[in-house]
C-alpha cells in the first residue's frame, strides 16, 4: 500500500496521510474566515472599536477615584439638569401659570416636543438594546438612573438638543447671550454623559441628531405658529385663512 508520511516510526496509509493534511490546513489559518466576512461587517467593527476606546478614555468622572474624580459632583448636577423629570415638571408649571394664550401655547408645544422625545427614545433603546456601560452606582443620582438598562441613544442629549433649538428658535434672540447659554448648556450635558461613563460616544451623537430633527417634526405638526421667537406674534397664511 502507498505510504505519504510516517507517524511515530511507522509509515501512513495514503487515507491517513490525506486526513493530516486537512486537519494541518484547516489549523493554519486560524481567521480565514474571518477574513471572508463583508468589508461593511469590517468596518462597523473598526468603529465600534474606535467608539469604545473613545468612550472608556473619556470617563474621566466616573467614580470618585478617577482621574477627574473631584469634580464628579458638578458634573452629575450638570447632568441632572437635563433628565426629564425637571423639565416635564417646569414645563407642566409654566403651562398651568401662563398669563396669555401665547405662553400656554408655547409651553403646550414643548410639553408635547418633550413626550416625543421621550417616547421615541424608549423605542429606539428597545428595538437596538445596547447595554449601559459597568460603572459603579455609588452616588445618590444613581437611583435616577437604575432603571434605565440601555442607552442607545442618549436620552439627555436628545433633550438637550431639542430643548436647546426649542429655546433658539422660539424664546432666544439668535445674536445674544442666550444663544451661548443655550448650546452651552446642551453642550455641557450632552458631554456629562461621556464624561460620568453612562454613554458612549456613538449613543450621545445619535441622540444629538435625533434631538435636533425632532424640533423640526414639532414645527410642522404646531398648525398655529403665531409665536415669532422675539416677544411679538406672528400670523401664518393659515391663520389667516381662517380669519
Amino acid at each position: 500500500m502507498a505510504t505519504s508520511s510516517t507517524r511515530h516510526g511507522r509509515p501512513l496509509s495514503l487515507s491517513e496521510g490525506q486526513t493530516a493534511r486537512r486537519r494541518s490546513s484547516s489549523c493554519a489559518f486560524p481567521y480565514s474566515a474571518r477574513l471572508k466576512q463583508p468589508m461593511i461587517t469590517i468596518t462597523l467593527r473598526f468603529l465600534l472599536a474606535i467608539d469604545l476606546w473613545l468612550s472608556k478614555k473619556l470617563g474621566v468622572c466616573a467614580c470618585e477615584e478617577s482621574s477627574w474624580g473631584g469634580i464628579r459632583p458638578l458634573v452629575r448636577l450638570v447632568e441632572v439638569s437635563g433628565h426629564e423629570v425637571p423639565w416635564f415638571l417646569g414645563t407642566v408649571y409654566s403651562l398651568l401659570r401662563g398669563d396669555t394664550v401665547v405662553e400656554q401655547e408655547l409651553m403646550l408645544n414643548l410639553a408635547f416636543a418633550l413626550l416625543l422625545d421621550l417616547l421615541l427614545v424608549r423605542v429606539v433603546r428597545r428595538l437596538v438594546q445596547r447595554r449601559n456601560p459597568p460603572q459603579p452606582r455609588t452616588d445618590m443620582f444613581s437611583g435616577l438612573f437604575a432603571g434605565e438598562r440601555y442607552s442607545f441613544p442618549s436620552g439627555h442629549a436628545s433633550r438637550a438638543a431639542l430643548c436647546a433649538r426649542f429655546v433658539l428658535v422660539r424664546l432666544a434672540d439668535p445674536t445674544g447671550a442666550m444663544r451661548v447659554l443655550a448650546l452651552g448648556w446642551a453642550a455641557a450635558v450632552s458631554l456629562s454623559g461621556l464624561l460620568l461613563a453612562r454613554h458612549y460616544v456613538t449613543d450621545v451623537g445619535f441622540g444629538l441628531a435625533v434631538g435636533y430633527c425632532q424640533y423640526g417634526v414639532v414645527e410642522r405638526l404646531n398648525t398655529d405658529k403665531r409665536y415669532d421667537g422675539h416677544g411679538g406674534r406672528r400670523v401664518t397664511h393659515a391663520h389667516n385663512a381662517q380669519r
